[in-house]
C-alpha cells in the first residue's frame, strides 16, 4: 500500500534565495537547510511499499525522516533536534499523497527505544525494591503470632495464611505483577516496534537496528516484509545495517553518493565491507 507517493525538498535556489535573505543575521546555524542540497536531495519517489534511505553520519538520512514527519504531522514520542529554522524548511516543502493517510501513522526513532527501555528498567528498579520488602514483610508475617480478635483484622488474617501457605517465592510472585525483565533488551526494542505498528498505516522509521542483535534485525526485516506485503503498511526507513538493506523489493536511495542515486543492496559500501571480510576468513567458517 502507498500513501505518501512524493517529497519535495526545497531546491538550492529557494535555499540560496532564503539564506540570502536572512545572511545579516547572528544565527551560527542554519540546520536543516544545506544538509539534504550537499548531496542533491530534491525529490524522493515512493514507488514501492519500503524505501530505504542508506547513507552514514551527516548524509542527511535522519535529517529527511524528521521533515517529512513534520510535514505530515505524524505521531512520534521522542523530542527531535529543531532549530529555529526548522519551521520555515519545512513550509518550503511539498508532498503528494496516493490516499489518505491514517491518523495512528508515526514516526519510530532510536530516541523512542532507547527512552522505552530506560522506562522499563525504572520500572523494574521500583519491582525490585518492592520485592526486598516483600521479602522481609513475608518473614515477619510466617512467625507472626496474630490473633483475630475483630472483623476488622480480618485483611490481616488473610495475608497471614497467604504467607503461611506459600513459599517465599511464591508469595511474592502474588504479589507483584509481571515483571518487565522478563524480556532482553534486544527483545523489549524489538516489541515496541511491534507494539507500535498497526495494519495499513505509514512507519517512518529511524536507524531501527540500534539496540537490536544481529537476530532481532533478521526478524524485524521479516516483520517489515510481511507488514508491507499482507498488512496494507508503507515503511520508510533510514538505516546502515545489511539486514534491513536486503528486503525484497525495497527501494534504496544511497545518500553516500555526490548525487544521490538508487542503488542495489548489495553495491552499498557497508554491505560490501561485510562482505569482503567474511569473504577473507571464508575458510575458517568450514
Amino acid at each position: 500500500m502507498i500513501y505518501l507517493s512524493q517529497f519535495i525538498f526545497p531546491s538550492v535556489e529557494r535555499e540560496e534565495h532564503y539564506l540570502n535573505f536572512i545572511k545579516e543575521t547572528c544565527y551560527t546555524t542554519v540546520y536543516p537547510f544545506q544538509i539534504l542540497t550537499e548531496h542533491n536531495v530534491h525529490t524522493l519517489n515512493f514507488d514501492d511499499p519500503i524505501t530505504v534511505l542508506y547513507g552514514g553520519n551527516g548524509s542527511g538520512k535522519t535529517t529527511a525522516l524528521n521533515v517529512i514527519a513534520e510535514k505530515l504531522v505524524l505521531k512520534r514520542d521522542s523530542l527531535y533536534n529543531r532549530t529555529n529554522f526548522f519551521g520555515k524548511f519545512v513550509d518550503m516543502c511539498e508532498y503528494y499523497l496516493e490516499r489518505e493517510l491514517p491518523s495512528f501513522s508515526r514516526i519510530i526513532t532510536s530516541d523512542d527505544v532507547f527512552d522505552f527501555m530506560l522506562n522499563l528498567r525504572s520500572l523494574n528498579e521500583g519491582i525490585d525494591n518492592k520485592r526486598e520488602s516483600l521479602f522481609e514483610n513475608y518473614q515477619n508475617l510466617k512467625h507472626s503470632s496474630f490473633q483475630l480478635k475483630s472483623i476488622d483484622d480480618y485483611e490481616k488474617l488473610v495475608e497471614i495464611n497467604l504467607a503461611r501457605s506459600k513459599t517465599k517465592s511464591e508469595y511474592v510472585r502474588r504479589q507483584l505483577k509481571s515483571n518487565v525483565r522478563e524480556h532482553s533488551n534486544g527483545e523489549s526494542a524489538y516489541m515496541y516496534f511491534t507494539d507500535k505498528m498497526k495494519e495499513n498505516g505509514l512507519y517512518l522509521l529511524d536507524e531501527p537496528e540500534n539496540s537490536l542483535s544481529p537476530e532481532r534485525q533478521q526478524e524485524l526485516a521479516c516483520f517489515l516484509e510481511e507488514s508491507a506485503r499482507f498488512f496494507g503498511c508503507q515503511f520508510i526507513i533510514a538505516t546502515h545495517s545489511p539486514f534491513l538493506l536486503s528486503m525484497k523489493n525495497a527501494k534504496i536511495y544511497n545518500l553516500d553518493e555526490e548525487q544521490m542515486r538508487v542503488s542495489k543492496w548489495t553495491n552499498l559500501p557497508n554491505v560490501r565491507v561485510y562482505y569482503d571480510f567474511f569473504k577473507r576468513h571464508e575458510g575458517e567458517f568450514e
